[in-house]
């Protein structure tokens, strides 16, 4: 009997058209073990293209490993996956010669079938599409990593949730006069740790299983709070920090507003845009997805506190929903306020509880 493979591929652009890549990875269907993995800088592109070029190095690849292979392609394009289907038909000419080859590549495969699956199912492509159109971005060419970490094996679907208990650190100076507090590290003020304190009453008798927290110090303060009354230990990651703000680092906005005013505009309108010497919300938002994956991984099941930031707890609330990445820009989180998410095995997320301070009134 032939192998069984799967492909899963991405691509993507930073501007559609614009710095474009894609990446590629090929499992064995029954341990799922990666075997092959692909990325290309493709210079100036639109995202269907990238996709399109992700389907074909994935297959290549498939191909060089067992020409007579019956491939699963896997991919969070529904575009590519309904056009390859034959349930779409494919109009633009751009897409015309790249589908041409890939069916031509198929044919010379035992089988080939195509499934769309949600981007946080993808995310090893995902990753190195997006390494690959930071590199074109540069100008240069994609040049793998350091390996990443061993992927677990598959679990199986599970109506028991792994919960996120999100709280955002207590008040510190900047957040009382409302100037970016990014990687600084700023302290909490007396009422931000009034604040922290009043947070660890309340939770706990949560049932918390573990504590995780952001390096800065203003979180590391209201987390140790929580582990005074908890007796938990407290473990710190770093993909849980604040966004850098760069130069604006300790403005508020009407003064980033006078030093850099078309920059700001650009970042107000645009999550892939970032401040002077800073990170964009979209550079943070991988990041943080990260950092979660490896949460949902050390702690399957159980109930996590993650002490973090305004942008952090946003991003992962917008994950959560599966909303546009502007969402963010329509969320207020308060100081010291919880923010509660299941997230299942499957997949699908139900935020629980969003911007909880009430525990600060008292």
């Amino acid at each position: 009997m032939s192998r069984k493979l799967i492909v899963e591929a991405d691509g993507g652009s930073r501007g559609n058209p614009g710095p474009a890549g894609y990446g590629a990875v090929v499992r064995d269907a029954l341990t799922g073990e990666v075997l092959a993995e692909t990325a290309e800088a493709i210079g100036k592109a639109t995202n269907n293209v990238a996709e399109y070029r992700g389907l074909i190095a994935g297959l290549t690849a498939a191909a060089s490993i067992d020409p007579h292979a019956r491939v699963d392609v896997r991919m969070d394009s529904k575009l590519v996956v309904e056009q390859m289907s034959g349930r779409w038909k494919i109009k633009h000419p751009d897409m015309i010669p790249l589908a041409t080859r890939a069916r031509r590549l198929a044919e010379t495969l035992g089988s080939v079938s195509y499934a769309w699956i949600p981007r946080n199912r993808n995310a090893h492509a995902d990753r190195l599409a997006n390494e690959a159109m930071d590199a074109a971005a540069r100008g240069e060419e994609w040049t793998p990593s350091a390996p990443p970490e061993p992927e677990p094996p598959p679990v199986p679907p599970s109506t028991t949730p792994t919960t996120t208990v999100l709280l955002r650190h207590g008040e510190t100076p900047l957040s009382v006069e409302k100037r970016f507090a990014g990687v600084g590290d700023v302290p909490l003020t007396s009422t931000g740790l009034a604040q922290a304190r009043a947070a660890a009453l309340a939770l706990k008798d949560r049932g918390l299983d573990a504590i995780v927290t952001s390096p800065l110090a203003r979180c590391r303060d209201t987390a140790a709070e929580v582990a005074a009354v908890t007796g938990l230990d407290v473990r710190v990651e770093d993909g849980f920090r604040e966004t850098d703000f760069g130069a604006w680092e300790g403005l508020t906005f009407a003064e980033a507003g006078d030093r850099n005013p078309a920059e700001l505009r650009a970042w107000l309108a645009d999550p892939e845009a970032a401040p002077p010497g800073g990170e964009s919300f979209a550079a943070a938002s991988r990041r943080v997805r990260t950092a979660l994956d490896k949460l949902k991984v050390r702690a399957r099941h159980q109930t996590v506190l993650v002490v973090s930031h305004v942008t952090p707890i946003k991003l992962l609330v917008r994950d959560a929903l599966g909303a546009p990445m502007p969402a963010i820009y329509r969320m207020h989180l308060d100081v010291a306020s919880l923010t509660t998410i299941d997230w299942y095995d499957d997949g699908p997320a139900t935020l629980r509880t969003f911007n909880d301070a009430h525990h600060t009134a008292r």
